[in-house]
Order: structure tokens, then C-alpha cells, then sequence
């Protein structure tokens, strides 16, 4: 989240010092429920060298049996925005918890010997720094950079691990607003996320590696906030 941290302390300090302009809008704050579904794109699992007892049969990759992997997702997040005029604002949507994927398992044969090897996912610190354009009759446009830290957690009989790592990519939205009593609104919006891809290497053995191309996310997001 280093490069995200980053950019965090350059916009807060842009807030600062926008606040002390005559003009500044405002600030809106408030909480968002999204769902849709993600694709993860391109995943395989390598194996150079000499990985089986004292043999070199070569380099190989296992592939899936589909292109892409598929799973729906629902999840909280909190937000805040500085508008700064009334069409352009600039904001902050975090999630505080995980996204947790499901658990996979494979049987693995060597030697005559059956090894199980599960792994599953948690995708934690989801959080999204984006800007705004809207239209006086409520119709907004969003474009935003994402970052998220990938924890996997697997069990795996052939040994070893696979560390932890971070993703990053780019998110664009459409979406109306609706200006309700005593400041409030709500949002509805429809959005589209694209997350560069990853390969994590074998703690215990560098002849194995599991890599994904990308991952992918299409949904819809009700949001509910508050004017100040």
C-alpha cells in the first residue's frame, strides 16, 4: 500500500490548501454497499527444472480448464469526498474488512504418493482514490486508481508457500444522484475495475510459481451520505 500512502499524502495536502479557497464547495461523507461479479484472468501454476523426485522432465504449466475464474462478491465500504465546485469533486472509498475467496484443493501425485494442496484468498485494505465529474441533473462520471493487499493462506501437502503481495489498477464509473432532506443523498452506480496481474514464487521451492494474468470486476454500488 506504499504507493497508495503516497498519493494519499499528496491529495490530503491538495485538500489543505483547496479548503482555504473561497469557492470550495464542500465535503460529503458516507457509506456504500457494492456487488457484482470478479474474473481472474490467465491463472496457472508452473514448474521448472527438477521438480519431481531426481527427474528433469522440463518446464511445465498447469492451467485451469477455463480461460477465467468467476466468483460474486458483495462488500461495505466507507467514503469521503471534497467538492470542489459543482461539477468537479475528489474522494477516498475504503473497505475495512477482507473479501475472502473460496477455498480450492487439488490432489497432487509423486511417486505413487497423493498430496492434497489447498489455498484460498483474502483480499484486505481494498481502497480506491478517484475523481468526479458531474451534471446538474445528477448524472455523474468516475474514474479512480484501486490498490488492494492479496493475503494467501494455503495448506499445501507438496510444501512451502506463497507470500503475500499487493495489486493495483484502475476502476470508471457511472452513476445518478439524488439530493434528498437536510443535505443527504444517495447514489446508485454501475462500475468496472481492472487489476494489474501477479506471480508469487515458492518459499520453500523456486521451481514453483502461480501466476494470474489480471482480475477483473464489474457491479453496481448503492451509496447514502451527507453534505457539509
Amino acid at each position: 500500500m506504499k504507493k497508495l500512502i503516497l498519493i494519499l499524502s499528496f491529495t490530503m495536502l491538495f485538500f489543505s490548501n483547496a479548503i482555504a479557497f473561497d469557492g470550495i464547495k464542500g465535503v460529503n461523507v458516507g457509506l456504500s454497499l457494492s456487488g457484482g461479479v470478479f474474473d481472474v484472468d490467465g491463472a496457472k501454476e508452473e514448474f521448472k527444472g527438477n521438480h519431481v523426485g531426481a527427474q528433469n522432465p522440463g518446464n511445465i504449466t498447469k492451467k485451469s480448464t477455463e480461460d477465467t475464474a468467476e466468483g460474486l462478491f458483495a462488500i461495505g465500504s466507507v467514503f469521503a469526498e471534497l467538492q470542489i465546485n459543482d461539477v468537479i469533486g475528489i474522494g477516498i472509498d475504503y473497505v475495512p474488512h477482507s473479501l475472502e475467496s473460496e477455498t480450492t484443493e487439488n490432489v497432487q501425485t509423486d511417486g505413487g504418493a497423493s498430496k492434497t494442496n489447498k489455498v484460498q484468498v483474502d483480499f484486505t485494505k481494498l481502497a480506491t482514490l478517484y475523481a468526479t465529474a458531474s451534471h446538474p441533473i445528477g448524472v455523474y462520471a468516475k474514474v479512480g486508481y484501486v490498490e488492494v493487499d492479496v493475503e494467501t493462506n494455503e495448506n499445501l501437502g507438496t510444501g512451502g508457500a506463497y507470500g503475500d503481495t499487493s495489486l493495483d489498477g484502475y476502476t470508471v464509473a457511472l452513476g445518478y444522484q439524488r439530493e434528498i432532506q437536510n443535505d443527504a443523498f444517495v447514489r446508485i452506480e454501475a462500475n468496472y475495475m481492472e487489476l494489474d496481474g501477479a506471480t508469487l514464487t515458492n518459499s520453500n521451492d523456486s521451481t514453483k510459481s502461480i501466476t494470474a494474468d489480471g482480475i477483473t470486476g464489474y457491479g453496481a454500488k448503492l451509496s447514502i451520505g451527507k453534505s457539509f
